[in-house]
């Protein structure tokens, strides 16, 4: 349930509002802006007596949500969230590049991508040191040496780190290091891994399940906003379908879906959606195209080397091309609005 408070209420009477409610049991997520502000109660409402709500005269109207996804629901939050991480914003508006090798295997292999991928845009570096792979027998990452090899890309290049937690007992390490903490799609589900990183400070960058309904992505973004964690951008990959061409299916759709659905900023890696580097830039512009707030994409400075997913990375001067095209369309975009 959201109530409505009417434009210029006094913060007092949204206080003695949000106390009185929270004395019978319910959480209350205020949103305030500009001329209005948002309660949205969340426990069972089904008790409740509109009509003595209308009856407060501060009360402009009450409204009740249908999605199970509450705090990740626009109706709850009808502005765009804008997550600022180390002065690189992300959402209304603002586009994010993250760009990096899919595993971290050298720290010369991390610094040469890093300074790379700085100099041609991207504003966070990505980087995989826990790597949960499909076969026991493929590279599964350098684990904290990976994390160190990153957290001193960072201090030669001042760029922040996206990297992935695999496991709630790798919580606590990878946010010593990292500034924005991956869930990936195998973990999108992972609900004691969610309700960790819930409870942590660190930027949530949540992967969309590789068969997950847009639905089941909202609310495993809700498991962990509802630990307090509300800095969570959400991540379309792909899915899978019944096509073999490509590695997964990009769901554009999902993008615009997700904007009407919630407040949230939503990402795209046209990498993972792929599976080839020929693709890749065709399908960044699709997304941003279509709304979305930023890109993750793979690059890496010897694609044939590397130790995982080199045939869908990126070269640092494809990449460069590719962020020049992005930029373009989002700037085309922001003149319509």
């Amino acid at each position: 349930m959201v109530i409505i408070m009417k434009p210029n209420t006094p913060q007092s009477e949204i206080y003695r509002m949000q106390e009185k409610l929270k004395g019978i049991g319910f959480d209350v997520h205020i949103s305030q802006g500009q001329n209005y502000a948002l309660l949205g109660l969340i426990g069972d409402t089904s008790q409740i007596n509109e009509s003595q709500l209308l009856a407060n005269t501060h009360v402009d109207r009450v409204m009740r949500v249908q999605h199970p996804f509450k705090r990740a629901s626009r109706h709850f939050h009808p502005q765009d969230t804008i997550i600022d991480i180390e002065g690189h914003k992300v959402g209304g508006g603002h586009l994010l590049m993250i760009a990096g090798p899919c595993a971290v295997e050298s720290q010369e292999q991390v610094l040469t991508i890093a300074r790379s991928v700085k100099d041609r845009g991207a504003h966070l570096l990505r980087g995989g040191a826990f790597k949960p792979r499909t076969s026991p027998y493929s590279f599964q990452g350098l684990e904290e040496d990976g994390l160190k090899i990153l957290l001193e890309a960072k201090r030669q290049t001042g760029m922040p780190i996206v990297t992935e937690c695999v496991s709630p007992e790798t919580v606590d390490l990878v946010a010593s290091y990292a500034d924005v903490l991956q869930i990936g799609t195998r973990n999108m589900q992972n609900y004691s891994l969610l309700k960790k990183i819930g409870r942590t400070n660190k930027t949530i960058l949540l992967k969309r399940g590789m068969a997950a309904t847009i639905e089941e992505l909202l609310m495993a973004a809700e498991y962990v906003m509802s630990e307090g964690n509300t800095n969570v951008i959400l991540c379309e990959r792909g899915i899978r379908t019944y096509e073999t061409y490509t590695r997964n299916t990009l769901d554009i759709s999902a993008i615009p879906a997700i904007k009407e659905l919630s407040h949230l900023p939503i990402i795209c890696d046209p990498s993972h959606a792929a599976g080839k580097w020929e693709m890749v830039e065709p399908l960044a512009k699709a997304a941003i195209a279509a709304g979305a707030d930023g890109l993750i994409v793979e690059v890496h400075h010897q694609p044939e080397q590397a130790l995982s997913d080199g045939a869908q990375s990126l070269k640092p001067e494809r990449y460069e091309r590719l962020v020049k095209a992005v930029n373009r369309i989002a700037e085309i975009q922001h003149s319509l609005v």
